[in-house]
């Protein structure tokens, strides 16, 4: 949907601003947490409900960001 997409490239441009990873815990919506089991060591933020945008941090950016269907 087209509100998809302009909430993915919202995220992504806040995912590019960070320069530490605590700061993605703003808005509250963000929702950051840190992944476990296949994805562990990396850390993901909501999209919505059904997306997200997993990625690996390593000195202040992020790496490997992909948007995945999380169910």
């Amino acid at each position: 949907p087209p509100t998809l997409h302009l909430v993915a490239w919202r995220k992504l441009a806040q995912l590019h601003a960070a320069t530490r990873l605590d700061t993605l815990r703003l808005p509250p919506g963000n929702r950051l947490e840190a992944l476990k089991r296949d994805r562990a060591g990396q850390h993901s933020i909501r999209i919505n409900d059904q997306w997200r945008i997993c990625f690996r941090w390593k000195d202040g950016d992020a790496y490997e960001v992909e948007i995945v269907d999380y169910h």
